[in-house]
């Protein structure tokens, strides 16, 4: 193929419905940073918009085919990027959700934790907790506790039986209702995440 530059963007984009690499690398390097900015725009992460550029370009390489010329190929990339962010501030909720929660609930419930620090150290210790749990026990939590789960959902999911999903969940119980066995933070935060 001669030099990429000699092709209008229309012409790329033909020879990447075809196939073509070097179409693929020269639209990559001719949009990729415009895309990385715009993500970074949103979600304030190098990591996460890097991300974003990957998937607009795996789902490109991906639909080539279906690439039409006569549309304006900027917005098809920043429409996919859109989507892209989207999707992760959607799982930045879901990942979140509990800790909002939480928070909430112990400003209403504990008078005695007045700043957010409290909070966050509490937090910490939590996550720094689940962390240390073994991988299958930590699995079975975290989908219990944070996706909502169903008991059910969770053994299918896992390809285990249900009551190993209720015994990895009694583990974990006892080992946070352990770990966080004195003052009245610990007996709050075990109501919020069991009881509750």
């Amino acid at each position: 193929m001669p030099e990429s530059n000699l092709y209008t963007e229309k012409e790329m984009i033909d020879l990447l419905r075809s196939g073509s690499p070097v179409a693929f690398q020269h639209l990559f390097n001719q949009y990729s940073q415009k895309l990385y900015r715009f993500a970074l725009s949103y979600l304030k992460s190098d990591a996460e918009a890097e991300e974003v550029v990957q998937d607009v370009f795996m789902k490109l390489w991906e639909n080539r085919y279906r690439l039409d010329s006569d549309k304006s190929f900027q917005s098809y990339l920043f429409t996919i990027a859109f989507n892209a962010i989207k999707k992760k501030f959607n799982q930045k909720m879901k990942t979140d959700r509990f800790k909002h929660e939480l928070f909430e609930w112990l400003s209403q419930e504990a008078p005695s934790l007045e700043s957010r620090l409290d909070f966050e150290a509490l937090i910490e210790k939590l996550e720094s907790l689940i962390e240390n749990m073994p991988e299958k026990r930590k699995a079975v939590f975290l989908k219990r506790k944070k996706e909502g789960l169903s008991i059910q959902d969770i053994a299918r999911e896992m390809g285990i039986s249900p009551k190993t999903v209720k015994n990895q969940i009694t583990e974990a119980m006892n080992y946070l209702k352990e770990s966080f066995a004195s003052g009245d933070v610990s007996s709050l935060l075990f109501y919020f995440l069991f009881v509750s």
